[in-house]
């Protein structure tokens, strides 16, 4: 599991004191400098790029102190010693505290936009707090100008990303200007979107490859609104969707699947077949132990071999209701064989990971692996194929 934040091992930048976007660069990219906000990636080589700021590593941190004395200097822990050109970090001054925003390489990069959210879902991974936390909107308008045309995909999340209001629709027009050939997944409760005014300002944005996932966990209401700890989530959420798709957005319904859900999957699915036919794909998702999952074990985790047959029953069915569906965050060993077809390798690769018994598995790189956090609870029926 790669580390995504932490603290510098030492840092000498004057009197600065905002947090501030930095941009790695090694002076080997064809990319425009931004006096304000590109730092000179230093591990020994001979380029010195014009940057006010240089990052470096406790390996080379004499010879950064030598050749940048007049320049501000972060020195970053072995950690991080992955980093490399085009990847973005944050770093705030006065706790020496590091994240890195973006990662050039990655398979998926998100950004987080507010952890204040109008659910309490019960197996949330990232658990919402009644904060302040608009610089997290502005620090994201600082980055995206940084990324690289060619980046293959952003998603925004949360907390509830819509409950930003006007920091919302500023992300998405800037995504469209700086990003425009770039996918943009959203992932939102969608109970705003129940605004028609609102689902119609978002379509107006007019980025090309803009998508927002919205999970739905049953086709009862009431399931739904335990599992979201919301109630009248599950009808405001089902008219965000319909006024989406009435205005011609991208709609995902994404189903996390535990012991509170599986039995209704192929209720859900035959809701969707019946109701939401329009949408335009269907994800059913493992659990991560995470957040709020871990002080809900008892209500939430069973192996999911143990409902293999459900699922199978569900994806099946809005495959051949011609649905565009997928499998996400499961293990091959564990699916009927008859869905390996939907399964996706889906995980961020910071924190996905195998366990021993998927040595020398035959299919391991078809295989979405696990979440790191894995480890809290684990199947007893993983194997490796042959």
């Amino acid at each position: 599991m790669l580390r995504l934040s932490g603290f510098a091992a030492s840092a000498s930048v004057g009197d600065f004191s905002q947090r501030v976007a930095l941009r790695l660069v090694t002076g080997q990219a064809d990319q425009a400098p931004n006096p304000e906000h590109d730092a000179y990636l230093f591990k020994g080589q001979a380029s010195h790029p014009e940057c006010q700021w240089v990052v470096t590593s406790e390996e080379h941190r004499p010879e950064a102190e030598r050749l940048f004395s007049e320049r501000r200097l972060v020195v970053l822990t072995q950690e991080f010693d992955y980093l490399s050109e085009g990847d973005v970090i944050r770093f705030v001054p006065d706790r020496k505290a590091v994240r890195v925003l973006f990662r050039k390489d990655a398979n998926a990069n998100y950004f987080l936009v507010t952890e204040r959210c109008n659910h309490l879902c019960l197996m949330c991974s990232q658990p919402p707090k009644d904060v302040d936390d608009r610089w997290l909107a502005r620090e994201i308008l600082d980055v995206l100008p940084l990324l690289p045309a060619t980046t293959p995909f952003l998603g925004i999340t949360g907390g509830e990303p819509t409950l930003v209001g006007e920091d919302f629709f500023d992300i998405l027009s800037s995504a469209r200007d700086h990003l425009p050939s770039t996918p943009v997944h959203i992932l939102s409760n969608g109970r705003t979107f129940k605004d028609k005014g609102f689902s119609r300002r978002y379509q107006a944005i007019g980025h090309p490859r803009l998508s927002v996932g919205i999970p739905i966990y049953s086709a009862d209401p009431e399931v739904h609104d335990y599992v979201v700890q919301s109630k009248g989530a599950f009808d405001e959420t089902i008219r965000g969707i319909m006024n989406l798709k009435s205005v011609g957005a991208e709609v995902e319904i994404r189903v996390v699947v535990h012991k509170q859900t599986y039995e209704g999957l192929a209720d859900l699915s035959d809701f969707i077949f019946r109701n939401l036919t329009f949408v335009d794909h269907v994800t059913f998702m493992g659990l991560e132990i995470t957040g709020f999952t871990r002080a809900n074990m008892d209500k939430l985790w069973m192996d999911p071999y143990d409902y293999r047959s459900e699922l199978r029953a569900a994806v099946q069915y809005l495959a051949a209701a011609r649905i565009n569906v997928s499998v996400y965050n499961h293990q091959l060993c564990l699916l009927d064989g008859s869905i390996h077809q939907y399964a996706k390798r889906s995980i961020s690769d910071w924190k996905n990971e195998y366990a021993d018994e998927c040595s020398g598995c035959s299919v391991r790189n078809q295989c979405g692996g696990f979440f790191s956090s894995s480890s809290l609870a684990k199947s007893s029926h993983i194997a490796a194929f042959q």
